[in-house]
């Protein structure tokens, strides 16, 4: 069988079969690559032609408010534009707010930015408004934590509270060193650090000692329960017992760090709007003088021109000079006959009265003899 095949194989019509079977598998495959490349060029052909087609039926007609409105309109964040909205300082936290209903737009920032080095907005308001809101919001809901820890814990003296608050201290102050310690760290500031953590050593030396104290002070089963206290910076629940990684990750996160940041602007925003404020008071009291100074002036000068009705010397001179340039101007409208009427009328008022002083004197002389 295997000889037959290579003798058919040899032969030429077995040669020209398997010439023709290889040369149709060429040409079927050529013609499957030239049909997927027609379909590509087509499905390209469609996907510009359906890009076009969407461009111009919705091209310049999305939503262009934030390109229309100026940073001074009041559909945008002055909270923002100050880079203090609590929105965008909690985002990514536990209590993050979501987004905010006022426009939030890093170049209309950027444009109050440059403009503020020349004029004053006085945005420092509505954002000390805004986080004044804010801020009270968070202490009522510190106060109502309060309240309902003070009902659901079992009830100390003022004594073991006392104790249990100074173990309270003792952690935050563990923890906000920790945060410093890891802060220092990643800054690449190895001996600061160092530091920072002798610090941390003879601060949980003191707790050691501040829960001695207090162990002592009531009954082991009521010790080992959790005794929880309420942050004041950012409302959340901290624990007697917590380790230090817990503390450390609390007052070095993102929720307590961003609270701090808050009540850091708002403090900053009430200095500088008092500074303003003041500043705006003393302008418009130096203005207010202004006027005054002026209206007493104006009645001073009012009071001398009815006392003194004569006028100064300054005004004569100049009703002189406009009179002078009357009579210049009519004399050069007077016509040659009417100057030579007056001349004649001149030499004869001045004849007669040579005339009459002449007859004059001969009557007193005719009386003295």
């Amino acid at each position: 069988m295997y000889t037959q095949n290579r003798a058919r194989a040899r032969s030429p019509s077995g040669a020209s079969g398997l010439f023709s079977r290889v040369t149709s598998e060429k040409l079927c495959r050529a013609q499957h690559e030239l049909h997927f490349q027609a379909a590509t060029y087509l499905c390209l052909l469609r996907s510009i032609r359906e890009h076009v087609a969407l461009h111009q039926e919705f091209h310049g007609k999305g939503d262009t408010t934030r390109q229309r409105i100026k940073f001074s309109d009041d559909r945008v964040c002055k909270s923002h534009l100050l880079n203090c909205c609590p929105h965008d300082v909690l985002s990514g936290t536990r209590m993050d707010l979501g987004e905010c209903l006022k426009v939030h737009d890093l170049a209309l920032r950027a444009d109050y930015e440059i403009a503020s080095k020349e004029q004053d907005f006085f945005f420092e308001l509505d954002a000390m408004d805004h986080l004044q809101s804010f801020i009270a919001d968070c202490d009522r809901r510190t106060e109502v934590a309060k309240k309902r820890l003070a009902e659901t814990q079992e009830e100390i003296s003022a004594e073991v509270a006392a104790k249990a608050e100074r173990v309270h201290e003792l952690n935050e102050e563990i923890g906000k060193l920790l945060a410093k310690v890891e802060q220092l760290g990643a800054e690449g500031n190895v001996e600061e650090s160092q530091k920072v953590m002798d610090e941390v050593e003879k601060a949980r030396a003191k707790k050691r000692e501040a829960e001695e104290v207090y162990r002592n002070s009531m009954p082991a089963s009521s010790f080992q329960q959790q005794k929880l206290r309420v942050c004041e910076v950012c409302s959340a629940y901290l624990g007697l017992h917590d380790n230090d990684r817990r503390l450390a990750d609390h007052f070095g996160g993102k929720l307590h760090l961003g609270f701090i940041e808050i009540r850091e602007k708002l403090e900053e925003l009430k200095r500088v709007v008092a500074e303003k404020q003041e500043k705006r008071n003393q302008e418009r009291l130096k203005r207010r003088e202004e006027r005054e100074r002026e209206e007493r002036e104006k009645l001073r000068r009012s009071r001398s021109h009815s006392k003194n009705p004569k006028r100064s010397s300054k005004e004569r001179f100049r009703d002189q000079d406009l009179a002078s340039r009357d009579r210049d101007r009519n004399s050069r409208d007077r016509s040659p006959r009417d100057r030579d009427r007056k001349d004649k009328k001149r030499s004869y008022e001045s004849a007669n009265g040579r005339s009459e002083d002449r007859r004059s004197s001969e009557e007193r002389e005719a009386g003295e003899i």
